[in-house]
């Protein structure tokens, strides 16, 4: 896997991009996104990567803040004009500076698509993907309006995704899923809690048992597992941990206590492509069910979840949407579309396939930072 990379510059784009819809979850809502691009430049060569925090320390403590921080003070003085012959030695240089995974997938990210191109062939295929094209589901926020959140429905599965998800919160749950139910009972339909519930709502899991979901995702506290495992005792649905699921080591922990019987895989969650692939490896050989989950990224973000899906072990259609269902302009090109059959083809271009808008970038960057080998 050699590839003597030297990282020569290093650039991060702060952009600001207004969602076409907000996003409510149960602890907020998003209008705008600001995102963080990130270059890394090798041999006439440019490897682009996407911070995906959030504007708030609410789904992760990491923000797209305090990434800045950490990745101009620590992490980018830690690789900056030093060479790496493959994307796991430069993942063991990171190491040493705990936690901040979001940051560091956003680098590693970077990394995997200059390697890529550098050897000449799509991202996937160096990391054992089997795919040309991935199942994709649509994730889709609380609604104040039960007939809005039906027409979304409608129109979304008219498209062909494979997999409805909403998010829920108490107060908004039995009777929004009892009712899509009702108009939708052929469905592949899940529900997201995003931690907001405990033990003492187990009554309403004990009902929503009854609306044959695919799963119930993250329903109760996010460093949780004793108690995910007595909810998944109680009923038939299964457990998705999501925000849970840190690392492997946390995937161990979950699976040895029976918390869940599916883990959706959030590539910056867990700190990158590598963790990504161990956390599916070790669950898919214990019979868990996985899938992709998607952060409100831009088109280099999904792109690069699009390659992380075609992963033998991924079984479950993945948060991987169309470039229109977030942003009237993305800043890739092509933009990702959904075929007929409910499915995203991966590029199959060096990389991640894509090409990056740099007038797309300039039109919504608010700030840059160059960082220069000496």
């Amino acid at each position: 896997m050699a590839m003597n990379v030297h990282i020569e510059k290093i650039i991060l784009h702060l952009l600001t991009m207004r969602l076409v819809l907000p996003f409510k979850i149960s602890v907020g809502t998003t209008h705008e996104r600001k995102i963080i691009i990130v270059e890394i430049h090798s041999n006439g060569n440019v490897g682009y990567g996407e911070c995906t925090a959030g504007e708030n320390p609410y789904y992760s403590y990491e923000t797209y803040e305090t990434c800045l921080l950490i990745m101009r003070k620590y992490l980018i003085r830690k690789i900056l004009g030093k060479n790496f012959e493959n994307p796991y030695q430069f993942r063991y240089e990171l190491e040493f500076i705990r936690g901040h995974k979001i940051a560091k997938a956003a680098l590693e990210y970077a990394i995997w698509d200059l390697y890529a191109k550098e050897r000449g062939i799509p991202l996937y295929k160096l990391y054992g993907g089997v795919k040309n094209r991935v199942e994709v589901g649509v994730s889709i926020g609380i609604k104040d309006d039960i007939s809005d959140l039906l027409h979304l429905v409608e129109g979304y599965v008219e498209r062909g995704y494979k997999r409805i998800k909403i998010k829920i919160k108490p107060g908004y749950d039995v009777e929004v899923i009892k009712e899509l139910r009702a108009n939708f009972p052929e469905i592949n339909l899940m529900v997201d809690a995003n931690a907001s519930y405990s033990l003492e709502h187990i009554k309403i899991f004990e009902e929503i048992d009854r609306y044959g979901l695919q799963m119930i995702e993250q329903p109760l506290h996010y460093e949780d597992f004793l108690d995910h495992a007595t909810l998944q005792s109680r009923i038939n649905t299964p457990i998705c941990l999501d925000e849970s699921i840190t690392s492997l080591h946390a995937a161990k922990i979950a699976v040895k206590l029976g918390s869940c019987r599916i883990i959706n895989v959030k590539p910056p969650r867990v700190g990158g492509i590598i963790e990504s692939i161990n956390i599916c490896r070790y669950a898919g050989e214990r019979g868990i069910g996985l899938w992709i989950g998607g952060m409100l990224e831009t088109g280099i973000g999904k792109t690069h979840l699009l390659h992380v899906a075609t992963l033998p072990q991924i079984n479950y259609p993945s948060d991987i949407s169309e470039s229109s269902r977030y942003w009237r302009e993305d800043i890739i090109d092509p933009p990702l579309k959904l075929n007929k059959d409910g499915t995203i083809n991966v590029p199959q271009e060096p990389g991640i396939g894509v090409r990056v808008d740099e007038d797309l970038i300039q039109k919504y960057e608010r700030k840059r930072w160059v960082f220069r080998a000496l």
